[in-house]
């Protein structure tokens, strides 16, 4: 697979704040990427990096272009969602979609009726006289229309109901995705978006904490439960984290022997929201 985003060394520092320290990372075409951190971990400053909205010291390449330089022409092959929709107030619903087709030369207006055919706007309709979600779903339509290479989703379904953000994941894989194109999306629900990723990244403080592809999390990470008798014992064999849940005692281990694992209790594939607050523990998740 041909590398889309380069990462080398990203650093970035707002006068005594780091947002960036040195941060590498690779993402490939046809990928899904989930970059999960906590608030303050530099993810925005990472995408923004990536958009070419802010120069940081190292080395990015995406799409084979340095993306601060060559804005103009990186903007033609990649879109972003943001977690806010800013569209004017004022402006009909038919007139942004007009106005997209006419300034981007990627944008399939049949696409787009296809999305809005599935919500309750009304083309007609003031941008002021929809909802909140309404609004949302409108940006994600205009945006998704879009035939990009790269598709930057940063909280997309923030401040849409749990039917809306499913409809909107199920478009994104049928209507959307496919093998020559990628996306990196940030957010917090990662529930939501752990069954359709195909890659995993987690920043902290600035730093890449994890980069795995999702398929090699097994063979890495294990989560087991105990009784209160075996707890000392999976102490001993020194595990990322430990809880408990109902009785239980629950630990996250990394790079473990599964097999002397598998004698003291019940081993599971840990979650990403687990496998993150592991990682991150002891730091600020």
């Amino acid at each position: 697979m041909a590398t889309l985003i380069e990462a080398q060394g990203l650093s970035k520092r707002y006068g005594k704040t780091t947002a960036l320290d040195g941060a590498s990372f690779k993402v490939e075409t046809g990928r899904i990427v989930g970059l999960i951190g906590p608030n303050g971990a530099g993810k925005t400053t990472a995408l923004k990096a990536v958009l070419g909205l802010a120069r940081c010291e190292g080395s990015l390449r995406v799409l084979g272009l340095d993306p601060y330089q060559d804005r103009d022409r990186l903007t033609e092959r990649v879109s972003f969602i943001a977690d806010v929709a800013v569209l004017p107030r004022w402006l009909r619903v038919q007139q942004a979609v007009d106005f997209v087709a006419g300034v981007h030369p990627r944008f399939r207006p049949e696409r787009c009726q296809t999305f809005l055919e599935r919500t309750s706007i009304k083309r007609s309709s003031r941008i002021r006289e929809l909802s909140k979600g309404m609004v949302t779903q409108l940006h994600l339509a205009l945006v998704m229309a879009i035939d990009a290479q790269l598709l930057v989703l940063d909280e997309p379904t923030l401040g849409l109901d749990i039917l809306s953000r499913k409809q909107f994941y199920d478009s994104l894989l049928s209507d959307y995705m496919d093998a020559e194109k990628t996306i990196l999306v940030t957010t917090h629900q990662v529930e939501e978006i752990e069954n359709i990723l195909t890659d995993l990244i987690f920043i902290n403080r600035g730093r890449i904490a994890l980069d795995l592809p999702m398929d090699e999390i097994p063979l890495h990470y294990a989560q087991l439960l105990v009784g209160p008798a075996q707890a000392e014992a999976a102490r001993a064999l020194k595990p990322l984290s430990e809880r408990q849940l109902l009785g239980r005692h629950v630990f996250l281990f990394e790079d473990a022997d599964q097999a002397a694992l598998a004698a003291l209790g019940e081993l599971r594939q840990p979650s990403v929201a687990d496998l993150f607050v592991a990682k991150l523990q002891g730091g600020a998740a």
